[in-house]
C-alpha cells in the first residue's frame, strides 16, 4: 500500500502532504506496482549520462546540495531519491538545467562518507516526469508522476526484438568479453521475458552518448523504445569490431617486433658463443683505432679520443649517450689528421693544364704560375688565399679546379651564398641534438687530405642574421697567424689549416667586409672579348655540347660567323656561360630533328640558320647617337661587365634657373652631375659660352634605361661635356667614348674597369676613347689585340678632355 506519511522535509518551505502514486490502467494493460514510491522526491542530477529503470548503479553525491538530498533520501522509509540528467555538463545544478524524465531509485547501502561526498549504492526502479520543482534553497526537490514500465503479453513481434537483442548483445560479448559479466549480473536479477527491461538494459551498455541515452528513457512506448535501442546496439557493434580490428592490427605488429627483437637477440648470442661476431660496442672501438693507426694526431687530440674511447667502453649502447659519444668519436677520427698530398711544382705542368682548360686570361694564368713558382723555391704554399673577382660565367670555378689539378692536390667546393649561420663555419655544440662540425672539417673529411685546394663560392653573397656573422667566422679561417690552430665547435681540439688553399670568388669587391678582403690575394678576371669567345666556342663549347646531346662533329656544324653573330645578338654578357646555353639550345633542336623528323644529312648552321634555331636576337646592335649636341657616349662598369652608356643634356628657357636628374640614378652619379653642373657654370666665359645661361635655362640631364639602377664616380667627364656639348650646340667627335671622374677644381681622377670598358667600347664600335692620366699604366697592361685599332687620350684634367671632344681648346683660361 502507499505511504501517505513520507515528505520532502524542509524547514524554510512548506510542502503538502504526499500523495501516494496510485495504478493506472493503460491501452496497453494493467500497470502492477511493485513498490509504493511518494509523489515528491529529493533530486541528484546526473553528469554525463541517464540511469535506466532494473539497474545497480553506485552513485556519488558531491557537493552540500547533493549530499542533502542522499541524506534526506536516506532518512525516509522509502529510501527513495530522483535520478535526472542536467542539459548542460557545464552548467550549476539548477531546476531549469533538469531534463522532464528521471529515475526513481532506492537506496540499498551507503558505501562511504566525508566531508565532501557520499557514496551509495541504488537500485534504479521506475521512470517519473517532473510535474513541479519544490523550492528550496538546501536541495533540488520535485513533485513526479511516475511511467510504470506495462506487463505486455509476449507476442512475436516482441519475441523477434528481444531475440534481436539478444543476438546481438552475444556478437558483442564475443568481441569484448567485458559485457558478459552485465549481461550475467541483469539475467540474475530480471527475466528475460520483460522487453522494455531488456531494451533498457542494453541501452546503458552502449557507449552512446548521454542524449541519445536520454531520448530513450524519455521514450514510454516499449515497441519505440526497443527499436532504437537496436540502432545504438548495432552503432556499438561495428564500433568494437572496428576497435577490435585496431587492437589486432596493433598487437600483430607489437607482436612481430618482438619476434624480431628475440631472434636478433638469440642469433647474437649464438655467434657471441661461436666466436664469430663481437659485441657492437668492440667492433666500433676496434674500427676506431685500426683508423688512428694512419692518421697523426696532435697530443690534445689524441687525449681526446683516448678518454672518448674509454668513456665509450663504459658505457651501455640503449644510453643516450652511448650515440653522443660515438658520433664525436666517428668525426674524430674521419678527419685526416697528418695526411697530406704531395704537391707539384712543374711549371711547364701547370702551364699545359692552364692553357688546356682556358682560353685566354692570359694575366690570370700567369698570376697563378708566379704563385706555383714562389711555393717551387719556399718549398710549400701554405697561408694562400686568392680571391677570384669577375662578372658570372667567366671561368672562376673552372679556374680553381685547374689550379688543384695543377698542384696535384684535391678540389672541394662549398658555397657561401646566403649564408647565415656562424655554425655552419664554425660547427654546433656538442650539447645540441643533431650538432655538426662547420663546412671546413666537413669538407676536410670529404677531401681526405689536410691541403686540399678549398673553394668559397660566392663570398660577395655571404650573409649575417641574429644566428651570428659568418663573414667574422671566417676571419679566423682565412688568417695564416690563426689557422694552424682552428678549433671547430664541435671537434672543440684544434686543426691546422695552414696547409690548405683557399681560393675564394665573387662577382664584386664592394660586399666584402674589408677585414675579410685585406686577408686575400685579389686576382680579377674581367671577362671575354668577341674573338676569345669564338675560340672558347670552337675549342671548348661546341665539343662538350656535341658530346652531352649524343650527337657528332659530322652531323652538327657551326659556321664561323654564325657563331659571331650569336654571341653579338644572344650572349653579350661577359662570361661564356649565356654562350653555352645557346649553343645547347642549337644541339637540343638537332637532336629533335634527327630522332623525330629522320634526318639524315649534316645540319650546317650559318648566319642565316641562326633566327631558325634560336628566333630573334635578344640585343641589337648598340646605337650611339652622333651629332647631335648634348649627346656623348660614357663608359660604366657594371658586375656583369662593361657597358656604354649615353648621356643626354637640355636647356628650356626659364625665369629661375634650375638642374633635374633622371635615369634612376644613385646617390654618387647624382653627387657628379652637381660636380659637373657647379664646373660648367663656374667656367661658361673659358669655353666660349654666355656667363648668364644658366640664370636663363632651366637644365635637364638624363641617363636613358630609366628602369635600369645606375651609379658610380665615373661618369663626371661625360656628364661636363654633355652640358658643354649643349650649351655650344656643338656635337663631339665621332666614335668617341669617355671615362673618368670630375673633380671641382677640373682635375680627371682615375676609375676601375678598364678592361672591361676597353671591351664595351669595342663591342660598341667606339675608335677613340678619353681616360684618366693615371689609368695609362692599366691600359698598357692589357693585351695587344684588346688595343688594337683604338685611338686612346689620357687627360689629367677637363680642358684636355674639351680638346679631344671638340677639336680644339677653351676660348680663355680664367687666371
Amino acid at each position: 500500500m502507499p505511504d501517505d506519511s513520507e515528505k520532502i522535509v524542509e524547514p524554510e518551505v512548506t510542502v503538502e502532504q504526499d500523495e501516494v502514486a496510485q495504478p493506472a490502467e493503460t491501452a496497453e494493460g494493467l500497470v502492477l506496482a511493485a513498490d509504493v514510491l511518494p509523489n515528491q522526491l529529493p533530486i541528484i542530477p546526473l553528469r554525463p549520462r541517464p540511469c535506466f529503470p532494473s539497474l545497480l548503479v553506485p552513485l556519488a553525491a558531491n557537493g552540500p546540495q547533493q549530499m542533502a538530498a542522499v541524506r534526506q533520501a536516506a532518512e525516509r522509509p522509502s529510501r527513495a531519491i530522483g535520478l535526472v540528467m542536467v542539459r548542460a555538463v557545464d552548467a550549476k545544478d539548477t531546476p531549469d538545467n533538469l531534463h522532464a524524465v528521471g529515475v526513481a531509485a532506492k537506496i540499498l547501502k551507503v558505501l562511504h562518507t566525508d566531508d565532501e561526498s557520499i557514496h551509495v549504492m541504488v537500485n534504479c526502479l521506475e521512470r517519473f516526469v517532473i510535474e513541479e520543482v519544490i523550492p528550496s534553497r538546501r536541495m533540488l526537490a520535485a513533485r513526479v508522476r511516475y511511467q510504470y514500465t506495462p506487463e505486455l503479453s509476449v507476442n512475436p513481434e516482441l519475441k523477434a526484438y528481444s531475440i534481436a537483442i539478444i543476438a546481438t548483445l552475444k556478437e558483442l560479448v564475443q568481441i569484448n568479453p567485458l559485457y558478459s559479466e552485465e549481461i550475467k549480473l541483469f539475467l540474475n536479477r530480471s527475466s528475460m521475458d520483460d522487453p522494455g527491461r531488456l531494451a533498457d538494459f542494453a541501452a546503458n551498455l552502449t557507449s552512446a552518448d548521454g542524449l541519445e541515452l536520454q531520448r530513450i528513457l524519455e521514450t514510454f512506448d516499449v515497441r519505440k523504445r526497443i527499436d532504437m535501442v537496436l540502432v545504438l546496439l548495432k552503432k556499438e557493434l561495428e564500433v568494437s569490431r572496428l576497435q577490435s580490428k585496431i587492437s589486432k592490427s596493433i598487437e600483430e605488429k607489437v607482436s612481430a617486433q618482438q619476434r624480431e627483437f628475440f631472434l636478433r637477440e638469440q642469433l647474437k648470442a649464438i655467434k657471441k658463443e661461436l666466436g664469430l661476431e663481437k659485441e657492437g660496442k668492440d667492433t666500433e672501438l676496434e674500427k676506431y683505432e685500426k683508423r688512428l693507426k694512419k692518421l697523426k694526431l696532435n697530443p690534445e687530440a689524441q687525449k681526446a679520443v683516448d678518454d672518448e674511447m674509454e668513456k665509450l667502453s663504459l658505457i651501455e649502447p640503449h644510453s643516450p649517450e652511448y650515440t653522443v659519444s660515438r658520433n664525436y668519436l666517428d668525426w674524430l677520427t674521419s678527419v685526416p689528421w697528418g695526411v697530406y698530398s704531395r704537391d707539384s711544382y712543374n711549371l711547364p705542368r701547370a702551364r699545359r693544364i692552364l692553357d688546356r682548360d682556358h682560353y685566354g686570361l692570359k694575366d690570370v694564368k700567369e698570376r697563378i704560375l708566379e704563385f706555383i713558382a714562389v711555393g717551387k723555391m719556399k718549398g710549400d704554399i701554405s697561408g694562400s688565399i686568392l680571391c677570384l673577382v669577375g662578372p658570372p660565367g667567366v671561368g672562376k670555378t673552372s679556374v680553381g679546379h685547374s689550379i688543384a689539378a695543377a698542384l696535384n692536390r684535391r678540389f672541394f667546393r662549398f658555397s657561401l651564398g646566403g649564408m647565415r649561420d656562424e655554425a655552419e663555419i664554425k660547427g654546433h655544440r656538442r650539447t645540441y641534438i643533431g650538432a655538426m662540425p662547420g663546412k671546413f672539417i666537413q669538407a676536410l673529411k670529404t677531401a681526405g687530405t689536410a691541403n686540399p685546394v678549398l673553394m668559397l663560392d660566392e663570398i660577395d653573397k655571404i650573409g649575417a642574421s641574429f644566428q651570428g656573422d659568418p663573414a667574422s667566422a671566417l676571419l679566423e679561417v682565412l688568417d695564416p697567424e690563426q689557422n694552424f690552430s682552428f678549433r671547430d665547435h664541435y671537434l672543440d681540439v684544434p686543426f691546422d689549416l695552414s696547409n690548405v688553399m683557399f681560393i675564394a670568388t665573387a662577382n664584386q669587391l664592394d660586399t666584402i667586409p674589408r677585414p675579410l678582403l685585406d686577408r686575400m690575394e685579389v686576382i680579377f678576371l674581367s671577362g671575354y672579348i668577341l674573338e676569345e669567345k669564338l675560340e672558347i666556342a670552337r675549342r671548348y663549347l661546341i665539343p662538350k655540347a656535341l658530346k652531352n646531346h649524343g650527337l657528332k662533329h659530322s652531323q652538327v656544324a657551326i659556321h664561323k660567323a654564325a657563331l659571331v653573330k650569336i654571341i653579338d645578338g644572344y650572349a653579350r654578357e661577359a662570361g661564356v656561360r649565356n654562350l653555352e646555353n645557346q649553343i645547347k639550345k642549337i644541339m637540343r633542336r638537332a637532336a629533335m630533328a634527327f630522332a623525330e623528323n629522320g634526318q639524315t644529312e649534316r645540319i650546317v648552321i650559318g648566319p642565316k640558320e641562326v633566327e631558325t634555331f634560336l628566333e630573334k636576337p635578344v640585343f641589337t646592335a648598340e646605337e650611339i647617337f652622333e651629332g647631335t649636341p648634348g649627346v656623348v657616349t660614357g663608359l660604366a662598369w657594371t658586375s656583369m661587365g662593361g657597358a656604354t652608356l649615353q648621356i643626354e643634356a637640355t636647356a628650356m628657357p626659364s625665369q629661375a634657373k634650375g638642374f633635374k636628374q633622371t635615369g634612376q640614378l644613385g646617390n654618387v652619379m647624382v653627387e657628379s652631375s652637381e660636380i659637373a653642373y657647379s664646373y660648367v657654370m663656374a667656367h661658361l666665359k673659358d669655353y666660349g659660352a654666355a656667363e648668364d645661361f644658366f640664370d636663363k635655362h632651366f637644365v635637364h640631364l638624363h641617363v636613358p634605361a630609366g628602369a635600369t639602377p645606375k651609379d658610380g664616380p665615373s661618369a663626371g667627364v661625360t656628364m661636363t661635356t654633355a652640358l658643354l656639348s649643349m650649351i655650344l650646340g656643338k656635337s663631339v667627335a665621332k666614335k668617341l667614348g669617355m671615362t673618368g671622374e670630375l673633380t671641382l677644381t677640373g682635375h680627371v681622377l682615375p676609375i676601375g674597369g678598364v678592361k672591361e670598358k676597353i671591351i664595351a667600347s669595342r663591342r660598341a664600335g667606339l675608335k677613340t676613347l678619353i681616360f684618366p692620366e693615371d689609368n695609362r699604366k692599366d691600359f698598357e697592361e692589357l693585351p695587344d689585340y684588346l688595343k688594337e685599332g683604338l685611338t686612346v687620350h689620357f687627360a689629367a684634367t677637363y680642358p684636355e678632355v674639351y680638346r679631344v671632344a671638340f677639336g680644339d681648346k677653351p676660348k680663355g683660361r680664367r687666371k
